[in-house]
């Protein structure tokens, strides 16, 4: 009986010390409407006082360039925690920061694209101290990233950021950011006069809903959307941005860096369709990519050799001509409290949820560039979300590229009427809570009007 006393005693102890941590760490989900809550009220007054920028004083000019970024040792990757912090072992393709710089003699703009999982929220710390280097603030940066499952990984502390991209090396993150200033002043340094251009061309059969599985969906930003740019020694610059989920490296093979399929695009494009590329990802969340192939290289060949085929018909036809039409908005983003959903309809309390992740700001921005403007998230952000955006910029005659991953990552952002589905992009993902699908989309509606 002693024993057994005992025994009941641990499983009480035990009992009380689950409860206990429940009580400290997990509170219920807020689901207020977003227009009533202050962070929303906020944005808005934010979005309303966004200067007008300066008028231009010539037409566009520009100049690209890229700075090797990939380490000299191995490093985790980014981008699968089943991988749990395992390195790679042969370098693939190397890793680089790629860089657009636009002037039009009152403003100055760098595109910056990165071969990594997203842009970190610790490079962008970084970035914030040191671009006065190169004669810039953050303000005048436009960032996103391929989102390799397979490149450097090692740039974020704290748990989530091991789960995420495995154990942290500062080191990295300096690395990176040298790269990306080593690239922008490159690229201020062959600034020349360009023709500006903008194509597109579909390619929805390359890819597939990844809810689809748990009910019905609604259509995806299925296109391949291009600005080109032009000097007149016969150099061009294609930037590229498609929603493919570059995940076509499997969880269970890391031993490789790569670039997966928008490296090897980039490659093939720089061949045949422009002196310089740039691939952006663009509204990944909830997209996965239609594969072709029996092994994970046959597949990038395939994908990105298909995809090529497409740009590579649509790059003639583009029109282009000089223009002076350059803005970039920077709108701080208020967000609701943290709300990781655990038990139910439960969530981590905020001061957890930092405590594992970090508390990094978030910005959205609009670049417009000509007759087309840029939109970046810091998330992965829906395809299906940024279909329902198209109609808003042709109502005022815009091209519109929506990209992901632009410094401060906040999780998934997919459509508010899934936001009780089961799946990893709707509940393991969504960190931020109910009705972030409206919220964002009524603020980017807002940022496509004033750059307009």
């Amino acid at each position: 009986m002693r024993v057994v006393r005992i025994i009941l005693r641990i499983i009480l102890g035990l009992v009380l010390l689950v409860v206990f941590i429940l009580a400290i760490g997990l509170v219920p989900v807020d689901d207020t409407p977003y227009r009533q809550m202050p962070y929303y009220t906020q944005t808005r007054q934010r979005l309303a006082q966004l200067p007008a920028p300066a008028p231009a004083r010539t037409a566009i000019r520009a100049g690209w360039a890229k700075a090797n970024i990939t380490p000299p040792y191995t490093t985790p990757t980014g981008g699968y925690g089943e991988r749990r912090g395992r390195h790679w072992r042969v370098v693939s393709d190397s890793i680089y920061a790629r860089a657009i710089v636009l002037d039009n003699g009152s403003n100055r703009v760098a595109i910056v694209a990165l071969d990594l999982l997203i842009t970190p929220p610790t490079v962008v710390e970084q970035l914030k101290k040191r671009l006065p280097e190169v004669g810039l603030r953050w303000e005048n940066i436009y960032t996103g990233a391929i989102h390799s499952h397979n490149s450097v990984g090692g740039w974020a502390p704290g748990l989530v950021g091991q789960l995420i991209a495995g154990g942290y090396d500062e080191k990295l993150v300096g690395r990176i950011t040298d790269g990306v200033l080593t690239a922008i002043r490159q690229a201020q340094a062959s600034l020349a006069p360009v023709q500006i251009g903008y194509g597109q061309t579909d390619a929805t059969d390359h890819i597939y809903n990844r809810i689809g599985f748990s009910g019905p969906t609604g259509p995806l930003d299925g296109a391949i959307r291009l600005v080109k740019l032009q000097k007149a020694d016969g150099t061009s610059a294609l930037l590229c941005s498609f929603a493919g989920h570059a995940t076509l490296f499997n969880g269970d093979n890391g031993d490789y860096l790569s670039r997966d399929y928008p490296g090897s695009l980039v490659d093939r494009l720089e061949k045949k369709a422009a002196t310089f590329a740039l691939f952006l990802a663009g509204p990944v969340g909830s997209t996965g990519p239609q594969a072709r192939g029996t092994t994970d290289f046959q597949e990038i060949r395939n994908y990105a050799g298909d995809l090529a085929l497409r740009i590579e018909r649509t790059v003639p036809a583009i029109q282009s001509r000089s223009d002076s039409t350059l803005a970039l908005l920077t709108l701080p983003l208020g967000l609701r409290e943290p709300h990781p959903r655990i038990i139910g309809n439960w969530r981590v309390r905020p001061w957890l949820f930092y405590a594992l992740y970090g508390d990094y700001p978030s910005d959205l921005k609009a670049l417009r560039i000509g007759p087309t403007v840029l939109v970046s998230t810091p998330c992965d952000f829906s395809g299906e979300l940024a279909a329902e955006l198209q109609p808003v910029a042709r109502r005022k005659g815009l091209n519109l590229l929506v990209t992901s991953f632009n410094g401060g990552y906040i999780g998934y952002v997919t459509p508010d009427r899934y936001y009780n589905r089961t799946t990893y992009e709707t509940r393991d993902m969504n960190w931020f809570g109910p009705y972030n699908g409206d919220y964002f989309k009524e603020m980017m509606t807002g940022l496509i009007q004033k750059a307009d």
